[in-house]
């Protein structure tokens, strides 16, 4: 969330049910949600009264935002399945978004993404690494991408 502006359009990819879609929501102009997963969607729209947040349904693996699609937003968050969000990234890449944070659990798939943001002129900005699961050997990696 720091690494977002403020009063700023966002799309949250992968959204969920609104994990990071209502906090980024307090502090921004709009947040546009895209979520594949009807039950979570349904219970993100539930909450979405008196926010400035829109939702759709959609399945970004197959169908992801386009790049014209995101050229309307200052940023753009996604937080994929363990498989990545190759289809979504190569979109983001040939977009004029010019910050992404990508959020993984999944070194692979992280590198993958990340890599494909990289060849489109992104930097790796910050990385932190958060174990945020004490019994598991499974991390989180949201790293901020900056296009120059």
């Amino acid at each position: 969330l720091r690494a977002l502006p403020k009063k700023a359009k966002v799309a949250d990819l992968y959204a969920g049910c609104g994990t990071f879609t209502f906090a980024m929501a307090a502090a921004r102009d709009k947040v546009h949600a895209g979520e594949g997963f009807a039950p979570a969607l349904a219970a993100l729209k539930a909450a979405m009264p008196g926010k400035p947040v829109t939702a759709e349904k959609r399945d970004l693996a197959r169908e992801p935002l386009s790049a014209r699609e995101l050229d309307a937003f200052d940023a753009v968050v996604m937080d994929p399945p363990r498989v990545g969000a190759q289809a979504q990234a190569r979109m983001l890449a040939r977009s004029s978004v010019r910050l992404a944070v990508s959020v993984s659990c999944s070194l692979a798939s992280f590198v993958k993404d990340g890599g494909v943001l990289q060849d489109a002129g992104f930097r790796l900005e910050r990385l932190p690494v958060l174990d945020q699961f004490l019994w598991s050997p499974h991390i989180e990696l949201p790293g901020v991408f900056r296009r120059a």
